[in-house]
This record gives structure tokens, C-alpha cells and sequence, in this order.
């Protein structure tokens, strides 16, 4: 690993700031004096920043644009929030590396002159699966779509353009930003969305030398979750319309996952809770998928 290595990520601060993170754990993990890089790249999810995801290409819409650049050889890592990753991997890319996870859990960001207890209130959210599973917690809430990176999207609180808005713990957390939370949400009250929490360090297949490079920053316990959340996704085929959270955790020699589907219409929902080997995360996913799939039958229909 002698020539300039070259990170891919969105320009927003919050994925410059994963970019960052991998460069250092790279620079301590190696202890090579490689130059490293991080070029911002603009994705479709960044351009067409005043459309619903669902109308724009759906989940990769934060990721395809880097991995082309990945795949044309422009950029030599791409760094991605996992839980905006398609589950269906490009064939000739990698995940080498799983950053150890942050806080996976949602917080609820409210204006200050706003109240849970007396007042209707406006939430943005771009996800089905948050409107859903918050649905039962804030009953007075109207759900509207909200576009834009973490930082914005509090501002558009602070402005009053939505009396709320939920957001992933971690994104909040990395940009230092936790005196605008009104409420974490724990995991039992709300299932998180698959890989949330994790940064995923993507490389090329056939660059064998930087895949072992990105191992050695690898956190195990966490790709093993990960794993076990995607798998999921793929066994019951969703995609950016699908109102699903899952979440796994380790605990010594065995993985348990927990999930929740939504109906199509939103009306019903359909939980799992299995445990198994930790050797086997994958069998582990697809188990839980097939479940969720049999309690759904007549009302989900498999996407992909």
C-alpha cells in the first residue's frame, strides 16, 4: 500500500466525517505513511434533494454514484452509512471492512415552543418505517416528507418548517449535536433500520492488497450483525417502500436478531425474534426473513 489511496463519500459533513474516521483507522492499523485522500461525490439522493427517495431510484441513491466511481477505478474506497447500502451487492465490489457500530437507536429532535403532550405537531421523516413504529408513540403527529443531511434538517426545525423530525442517533452524535434531541428512543420501542449505525469501508474484489489492508480495521462482532440484518433484507426482498426495521446483537457465541415488517397498507405489523450460531449469521438472516414472510402472507408482497 504505497501509492495514494483515494476515499469516496457524499459531501455532507456527516459522511465526510466516516470518510475521516476510516482514513485515521487506516493510518493507525497500517502504520504505512500512504497518502490518503477523500473526494466528495455527489449522488443522485444529494442532487435531487427536493424529491421523495421513492421517485428518484430508491435505497442506493446515496451510494451508486460512488461505487461507479469505485468500479471506473476514480476512487479506491467508498465509504457508505450501511443502512443506505442496496442489500444486493455490485458483484465486482467488497465490503472489506465494518467500522465498530454506533448508538444504532432513533432520537426525536422537537422545537423548543412544541410539546408530546398537548400539541399536534408536524414531523418530517423520508422513512416509511419510522412514520409507522413512531405512529403508536407520538399519537397527535402528522407525518410529512423531509429531505436533506442531518444538520438541515434541524434547522428546518429551528425555522419551523416541521415542529419535529426523527434521526439516526449516531449521525447526530458524530456531528455533536445532542443538545437538540428531545428524546432517545430505546431498541425495544423502536427497531432500527438494518445497518444503522455502521460505516461500511468498500473496496474492489480484485484489489486484493487494499482489501487486506481494510481488514485489519474491520470490527468483527459488528460485520457479524450486519450480516445477519442483511440477510434479512434479502430474504424477504425489500426495497425503498418497505417499512422494516431489524436489529442484531451478539451475546458470547450467539446472534440474535429482532425485526419488525409492516403491511403494505401500513395497517398490520409482524415481528421475529430468533437466536442462533454466531458462525452462521447468514442462515441466522434468512431464517428471520422466512418467518416475517409467513406471518405477512396476503399482506406483503416481496418486492425483488
Amino acid at each position: 500500500m504505497n501509492k495514494k489511496i483515494v476515499i469516496g463519500a457524499r459531501g455532507s459533513k456527516l459522511s465526510l466525517s466516516y470518510a475521516e474516521k476510516v482514513k485515521n483507522l487506516l493510518f493507525l492499523a497500517t502504520k504505512k505513511k500512504t497518502e490518503i485522500e477523500i473526494q466528495p461525490i455527489k449522488t443522485s439522493g444529494d442532487v435531487f434533494y427536493d424529491q421523495k427517495i421513492s421517485e428518484i431510484g430508491g435505497k442506493n441513491i446515496f451510494c451508486k454514484e460512488i461505487e461507479k466511481k469505485l468500479i471506473e477505478k476514480k476512487v479506491d474506497i467508498a465509504v457508505h452509512s450501511l443502512k443506505d447500502m442496496d442489500s444486493f451487492e455490485e458483484s465486482n465490489l467488497t465490503i472489506a471492512a465494518y467500522i465498530k457500530r454506533n448508538d444504532p437507536r432513533d432520537a426525536l429532535v422537537l422545537n423548543k415552543k412544541k410539546s408530546l403532550l398537548t400539541d399536534e405537531i408536524v414531523i418530517g421523516s423520508s422513512s416509511k418505517r419510522r412514520e409507522l413504529q413512531f405512529r403508536p408513540h407520538i399519537k397527535k403527529a402528522i407525518y410529512k416528507e423531509i429531505r436533506g443531511n442531518i444538520d438541515s434538517r434541524i434547522l428546518k426545525v429551528k425555522e419551523g418548517k416541521y415542529d419535529g423530525t426523527i434521526l439516526a442517533l449516531a449521525g447526530v452524535q458524530s456531528l455533536k449535536l445532542e443538545k437538540e434531541i428531545n428524546k432517545i428512543y430505546s431498541l425495544e420501542e423502536i427497531i432500527p433500520a438494518a445497518g444503522q449505525g455502521i460505516i461500511a469501508a468498500q473496496c474492489r474484489k480484485d484489489n486484493t492488497d487494499l482489501f487486506t489492508e481494510l481488514r485489519k480495521i474491520n470490527d468483527e462482532e459488528t460485520e457479524l450483525c450486519a450480516l445477519t440484518e442483511r440477510s434479512l433484507l434479502k430474504t424477504i426482498g425489500g426495497d425503498c417502500h418497505t417499512a422494516v426495521g431489524a436489529y442484531a446483537k451478539i451475546d458470547k457465541d450467539n446472534i440474535t436478531i429482532i425485526s419488525q415488517l409492516f403491511s403494505d397498507d401500513g395497517l398490520k405489523s409482524f415481528l421475529t425474534q430468533k437466536k442462533g450460531d454466531k458462525k452462521h449469521p447468514e442462515q441466522l438472516g434468512i431464517s428471520a426473513g422466512k418467518d416475517l414472510l409467513k406471518q405477512s402472507e396476503g399482506n406483503y408482497k416481496k418486492k425483488r
